[in-house]
């Protein structure tokens, strides 16, 4: 196994892949290099002519021009999603060019009347019936594009009447960003979670499973590995909901994921007690979120399961909002054609840098967000609450860098932006941090990873 060369990415540093991946995306460059040359060759200039329109041509799924909005893609990997809900439901037509980058191959209409039931029968076959592993499905009509690559459900993507995690899991990403595009994957393993982060124009895969106790086993890192260390975008995992340390934790613990436990937001402000330690950050724990099986109701729930992808919707937000300002109408990172940015657009005028090019990788969000945290106060501790006290003392066991939730965006935005710097944070909570991440580097820098999909492994999703 090739030796992993990992230097300081929570701490805002980069990632140093080995050999056989600098080759091969060096090997892809050359080839997109190529490709490209040969276009302009035959086009001359990188425009289409097509009647009285002028588009500029496509290139591996980035937008044409500025003919659609800035966006950010999250791929929720889960149960899988209730594509009935209101919750998901929206005016916009996603443009062409957004569906051929995110590889669709086919689109269904959802019947938006009736009860669930009615709608599901109605769409069966003409839609549930016809999905199959191979297919990427564009639900017109929603925020959704899914696909189930691992197969074995009674019905791909859909999620049915006996599971229900996908649904609430990707309403905490909207409640964060309700204009992220949705890129489903519905399943558990290494390949489905390939399948978001393999796909160019994702920012970031988030994840709510993995092994009960965060046991030292394999579980899906040389996915999420790829997704961030050769991919360039953000992995959000979530710790698992028992005090258990997050260091070993297969969906939580390597150093290029961000682990997320839970924070009790909704009672006294602390740590809660069946969430993971010494993580990355903390984040809401209890969220009222969308049914699975109607189409309008709401229910609460708690968990890490919902405090990650509640956090990927607020990067999905910050990067949306970047974009938006650098005039940035592209998303993921492709080193053909981003450079690894998750942001690559030019400060506008009136901006200290205005013309400049906004170039904005994995590791300059990770340290914002990481600078964003802040630390409850003891005082706030209720004890009959059920949770634990935030310590005065190296509360970065507890909850990693701190909390993080919808108040820590303009903050990140305004240093990411360079119009307000965030300090430094303390002595002790960065050595306390860097403890964290130089045991994690040590440990899933020699830790014997299966390269295989999860087989055999109970996995949980990491709810109440």
């Amino acid at each position: 196994m090739a030796t992993l060369d990992v230097v300081d990415l929570a701490l805002g540093g980069v990632l140093i892949v080995d050999d056989v991946a600098t080759l091969r995306r060096r090997r892809v460059l050359s080839f997109a290099l190529v490709a490209l040359l040969l276009v302009s060759l035959i086009a001359g200039v990188a425009t289409l002519m097509d009647g009285d329109q002028e588009t500029t041509a496509m290139v591996d799924g980035q937008p044409p021009s500025t003919e659609w909005r800035p966006y950010s893609v999250v791929a929720p990997i889960d149960t899988g999603i209730n594509v009935y809900h209101d919750h998901f439901r929206t005016e916009e037509v996603y443009p062409d060019w957004l569906l051929e980058g995110l590889g669709v191959t086919k689109t269904c209409e959802p019947t938006f009347e009736g009860t669930w039931e009615e709608r599901y029968q109605a769409d069966k076959e003409t839609c549930w019936d016809t999905i199959t592993t191979a297919d990427i499905v564009y639900f017109k009509g929603t925020k959704i594009i899914g696909t189930s690559p691992d197969g074995g459900t009674d019905i791909h993507i859909l999620d049915d009447p006996s599971d229900g995690h996908g649904t609430a899991v990707t309403g905490a990403v909207l409640d964060a960003n309700p204009d992220a595009v949705i890129f489903f994957v519905e399943g558990f393993s290494t390949e489905a979670v390939l399948a978001a982060g393999n796909q160019p124009l994702v920012d970031i895969v988030t994840t709510s499973f993995g092994a009960i106790g965060s046991l030292p086993v394999p579980g899906i890192e040389t996915g999420t590995y790829q997704t961030v260390v050769v991919n360039n975008k953000i992995h959000t995992g979530a710790a698992d909901n028992t005090p258990s340390p997050a260091v070993q934790d297969a969906t939580a613990g390597p150093p290029w994921s961000i682990g997320i436990a839970g924070y009790a937001e909704e009672g006294d402000d602390q740590k809660e007690t069946m969430s993971g330690s010494y993580p990355d950050i903390a984040a809401d724990w209890t969220q009222v979120l969308p049914n699975h099986d109607d189409v309008d109701g709401y229910h609460e729930t708690s968990g890490t399961s919902f405090a990650t992808p509640r956090t990927a919707g607020i990067l999905s937000f910050i990067l949306e909002h970047l974009r938006m300002e650098t005039a940035d109408f592209g998303s993921g990172a492709s080193s053909e054609n981003r450079s690894g940015m998750l942001v690559q657009g030019v400060w506008p005028d009136g901006h200290p840098n205005a013309g400049a090019e906004a170039d904005i990788s994995n590791s300059v969000v990770r340290n914002a967000l990481n600078l964003s945290a802040w630390y409850p106060s003891f005082s706030t501790w209720d004890p009959t609450a059920g949770t634990m006290p935030i310590s005065p003392v190296a509360p970065c066991t507890q909850v990693g860098w701190g909390v993080v939730n919808m108040s820590n965006i303009q903050p990140m935005i305004e240093h990411l932006n360079g119009t307000q710097t965030m300090p430094d944070r303390p002595g002790d909570v960065e050595l306390c941090m860097q403890i964290n991440q130089e045991a994690r580097e040590a440990y899933w820098g020699v830790y014997p990873s299966d390269e295989r999909p999860s087989q055999g492994l109970e996995m949980a999703t990491r709810d109440d």
